[in-house]
């Protein structure tokens, strides 16, 4: 199996969505690409941690200033770059 064809497969993989003969590929695959071992890894973790979080609402004056910085920074990349 090569790398491209494991990413393909990525989601799935995650998702449990996959034939025995497809995981069991996978798995092997992953045993020895340390690459893929670690892309798999990052996500999967990513995705946990993604799940366990909670929203967190900013309070009123933060919120304020946070748009105020933004709305200043994109005013000034406007000015530095006008055609974009």
């Amino acid at each position: 199996m090569k790398c491209s064809e494991f990413l393909n497969e990525l989601t799935n993989y995650l998702d449990g969505a996959l034939d025995a003969r497809t995981k069991s590929d996978l798995d092997d695959h992953l045993a020895w690409c340390h690459n893929c071992y670690v892309v798999c890894d990052t996500t999967r973790k990513t995705i946990e941690i993604y799940h366990n979080s909670e929203l967190y609402e900013l309070p009123d004056d933060l919120r304020v200033r946070l748009r105020s910085a933004i709305m200043t920074k994109c005013s000034e990349h406007k000015k530095s770059n006008p055609s974009s």
